[in-house]
């Protein structure tokens, strides 16, 4: 089991800030759940369906079955809910967002024979909410204040004397608070044509947008009244040592551009198979990081000089090729529908950085390689239709991999789904998803296992899309 840190403070230098590791490439590289209800009811097995406008994101050539002009929107409802355990204590918090996740117009080409079509769509394809709140006593000799020795932040907020050395040697009560926000957001122009009867071949490319943003508040408190003197050499007002507080402010801006291809044949009306090619996405990454920080003390306090310590960098993120291939079977008005996905997260790559050391870029990329694996993940789900009335029930289940190196099942997110759904006529439809996920997390404050969170996450995600066809 390795380590996953949850927002890393990696200094150089005495001023040099880095936040940058494999979590950041991970973050962008890791799937989403997508942006459409019925997917997501059946368990995001759609890749051998895709008969309506999000084959944009899930099989462009599922684009050509759509035999109508239609319009499809939706927005989507995410829950994400943290307990974490922290030398003992238990603490509770959680992260919501709602936001518009799909609108998309298609419009088939009159043809011949065969069809030809060609999408439009805005696309939602994953957020970035998270929290993790921990409050607990470490009895240990340690402290980020030792963590932090080889810079200047314990020098200046007078935590150590003029030669850098402290007395403050852990017996703190630690506690923090993150909370993260955000999304990756897609234009997407797709296009499908029947090359064969019954197989289609599509493609898109889509511009990327989205933001980030993590906020990190870090406490550690002499409560048990510890450090009753003097904490710096040669400053008296340092006396009686009782708090060190840290911010770590982490913004993005992210833009990029990837493309897919996609083929899909219909076996006349017993089902589908499906095929996609995600080639890899560039993400270029402009990121604002502001640290702040505070001493107390019995009657004097002291704060950074936040400007010395906030950086602005630019760097791209490469993710890796994903294949992914579907199969669909209809028996009966009933839908079975179960598809793989495969990807290498050691080829997840930072490049063309700026404002960051090469020779850390370099390390960085070489931990991903010995740190990360490649993981082949699946899903499944059904949708059986009540003809009397016209009523779609649909049920799933998703499993997405950890992407570390010999990490336990506990670390892979595991997903239930149900939906249900009504397409009056095959003109108007309303669809409702709803994804249950659960899995573990661990994260250090600083070192290995030295001020570890043990985190049971539960997330809740609930889409509503809604289509009409004319």
């Amino acid at each position: 089991m390795f380590i996953r840190i949850i927002i890393s403070l990696l200094l150089f230098a005495s001023i040099n800030i880095y936040s940058q590791n494999y979590n950041d490439a991970i973050r962008v590289g890791f799937p989403g759940l997508g942006n459409n209800a019925r997917a997501l009811g059946m368990g995001n097995s759609y890749i051998a369906l895709s008969d309506d406008g999000s084959a944009s994101f899930f099989n462009p050539a599922g684009l050509g079955l759509v035999k109508r002009l239609e319009f499809m929107g939706g927005l989507d409802i995410t829950s994400f809910n943290n307990t974490t355990t922290f030398f003992g204590n238990k603490t509770n918090s959680n992260a919501s967002q709602t936001m518009l996740n799909n609108a998309s117009f298609t419009f088939p080409i009159p043809t011949i024979r065969g069809s030809l079509v060609f999408g439009l769509a805005y696309n939602s394809n994953k957020d970035l909410i998270g929290s993790n709140q921990f409050d607990g006593y470490n009895p240990n000799n340690n402290s980020k204040i030792q963590s932090l020795l080889n810079t200047n932040i314990p020098y200046d907020l007078f935590l150590t004397d003029d030669d850098g050395n402290t007395i403050i040697n852990g017996k703190l009560n630690q506690s923090g608070n993150i909370l993260n926000s955000g999304s990756i957001n897609s234009w997407t122009l797709t296009g499908s044509i029947e090359a064969y009867k019954n197989f289609f071949i599509g493609a898109n490319l889509s511009i990327i947008s989205g933001n980030f943003s993590s906020d990190f508040d870090y406490y550690e408190d002499d409560t048990k009244n510890i450090y009753q003197g003097i904490t710096a050499a040669g400053h008296p007002k340092t006396l009686d040592f009782r708090s060190f507080y840290l911010k770590n402010l982490l913004k993005w801006d992210l833009e990029g551009w990837n493309a897919k291809v996609g083929f899909l044949y219909q076996f006349s009306n017993l089902g589908r198979l499906g095929i996609t090619v995600q080639f890899p996405k560039t993400f270029t990454i402009k990121e604002k990081f502001i640290v702040e920080g505070e001493s107390k003390f019995a009657n004097w306090s002291t704060n950074l000089e936040s400007k010395e310590y906030s950086d602005e960098v630019k760097y791209d993120i490469k993710t890796p090729f994903e294949v992914a291939g579907g199969l669909s079977i209809n028996i009966a008005g009933l839908i079975l529908s179960s598809q793989l996905n495969y990807i290498n997260y050691t080829e997840l790559e930072f490049t063309n950085a700026e404002g960051i050391s090469q020779s850390y870029i370099s390390d960085q990329n070489k931990k991903i390689k010995s740190l990360l694996r490649p993981t082949l993940n699946y899903s499944f789900g059904g949708e059986y239709t009540l003809p009397l009335w016209n009523l779609r029930l649909r049920g799933g289940y998703i499993l997405q991999k950890s992407p570390f190196e010999n990490d336990s099942p506990n670390f892979d997110k595991k997903y239930l789904t149900a939906g249900i759904g009504i397409l009056a006529e095959g003109v108007i439809g309303i669809d409702f998803g709803y994804a249950y996920g659960w899995w573990k997390d661990i994260g250090d404050n600083y070192g290995s296992n030295l001020s570890r969170t043990f985190q049971d996450i539960k997330y809740h995600k609930v889409i509503i899309t809604t289509i009409y066809r004319f």
